[in-house]
């Protein structure tokens, strides 16, 4: 990202910003409510385009704060459906296994927890390989075994070399995070000095 700037109703969220993320490296996006946050994952999705400036993104997958999950659809065709949508094929479930949701496969979502959803979605992670994930507010809803699940899948795209921005309130305590706050001074924070 190089000389991006944006505004939301009247106030600046960025301007002149620049950073860079590199393979195997993670981000963690921080900063109070409002801040653009997700107005900065959305914009390197290009799901909003009311910026200025120049990103440049590798092909990724993006995972919003909802978790996209369709509730008349079971979490197996919510993730053939996913798959159909982006032309890949591959076998839903041990996806669906390793985030949990052997034995409800077959359940509409509309009758799963808002963390049996966000599960689904992060099936998708499984599903598609792609270096780089943009992440949400990935812990909405999870308990305590969803929220680990969550570090261990980011743990394991990292070793492949594969890079992941996640904003969030809830520091994920992975120790190689790097720290992006945004807010009154948009700046970058890193783990070991880095900056």
């Amino acid at each position: 990202m190089s000389g991006l700037a944006c505004q939301r109703e009247g106030r600046e969220l960025f301007r002149d910003f620049a950073y860079q993320v590199v393979a195997g490296e993670y981000v963690e996006l921080t900063g109070p409510n409002g801040s653009g946050k997700s107005t900065l994952l959305r914009s390197i999705a290009g799901l909003f385009a009311d910026y200025s400036g120049t990103i440049v993104a590798a092909p990724f997958l993006y995972l919003g704060h909802r978790p996209a999950v369709s509730g008349l659809l079971s979490p197996l065709d919510n993730c053939r459906w996913f798959l159909d949508l982006i032309g890949h094929d591959a076998d839903p479930l041990p996806a669906l296994a390793r985030v949990g949701l052997a034995g409800f496969e077959e359940v509409l979502c509309q009758q799963l927890s808002a963390g049996q959803q966000r599960r689904v979605a992060l099936a998708r992670l499984i599903l598609v390989e792609r270096p780089l994930w943009l992440l949400d507010e990935p812990l909405t809803a999870l308990d305590d075994s969803g929220q680990r699940l969550v570090c261990e899948l980011i743990e394991q795209h990292l070793a492949t070399a594969g890079a992941a921005v996640c904003a969030t309130h809830q520091t994920l305590g992975l120790g190689s995070a790097r720290a992006l706050v945004l807010g009154d001074r948009t700046r970058s924070l890193a783990s070991g000095g880095r900056s």
